[in-house]
């Protein structure tokens, strides 16, 4: 079977001001949850990590120091 494929490009989008801010507000009322997951997945992840490598907590910080 030989489609014929279609290309579009879009010139124009018209998006009312007050429901792109209403749409900007949810976003970013959501991404305060997102971050409170990713901060609790990395606090996990660093625990994993401390426990798996002798649990110093400045252990990779050490290196650094002068």
């Amino acid at each position: 079977m030989d489609e014929i494929t279609q290309k579009t490009v879009v010139v124009d989008l018209r998006i009312p001001f007050f429901r792109l801010v209403f749409f900007l507000v949810k976003l970013g009322l959501a991404a305060i949850p997102a971050a409170l997951i990713l901060a609790a997945l990395g606090f996990v992840l660093s625990a994993v990590f401390a426990a798996l490598f002798g649990g110093h907590v400045d252990m990779f910080m050490r290196r650094w120091t002068l």
